[in-house]
């Protein structure tokens, strides 16, 4: 989901709880803090050679012994307001950035607001091979190069 897409549904819904939802149905704590809202560059080279650059939105959930704290949805547009310079008026894909066990961030799929909550559904991240048509063995039908 793309930020201003993220935040529109922020602004419309003001009042209602906020729920995240994990890709396992699990629910991020609804005393979760947002600690840090901020854009993440990436510069890479794939196994093909090819240099590639990625943003995104992060914003990081933090769960602390504060369990009456509760973030509401135009607390949160105003974070994305203040962050607003960082992200240089690009529409960035906004992934939500959680620790239980291992620090993992999940790009944001959905919205839905139902009754007083606004719930937003968390993807997975996977990794992949960028340059397939140069790595794949050839029984795969692509080309290979033998690069990884």
């Amino acid at each position: 989901m793309k930020a201003s897409e993220f935040k529109s549904h922020l602004e419309t819904h003001p009042d209602f709880a906020l729920r995240f939802i994990l890709p396992d149905g699990d629910v991020v704590p609804a005393h979760a803090h947002i600690t840090e809202a901020g854009r993440i560059d990436k510069s890479f080279i794939d196994c093909g050679g090819t240099v590639r650059q990625s943003s995104t939105c992060t914003i990081q959930a933090w769960v602390a012994d504060d369990i009456d704290h509760r973030l509401t949805p135009i607390k949160l547009a105003g974070i994305l307001t203040m962050a607003a310079p960082l992200f240089r008026c690009e529409d960035l894909e906004v992934e939500v950035e959680y620790e239980d066990c291992a620090i993992s961030q999940f790009p944001v799929l959905a919205a839905s607001a139902e009754g007083q909550v606004l719930t937003f559904q968390l993807g997975s991240k996977h990794t992949d091979c960028l340059a397939k048509e140069l790595c794949l063995p050839p029984s795969s039908g692509a080309k290979t190069s033998g690069c990884c």
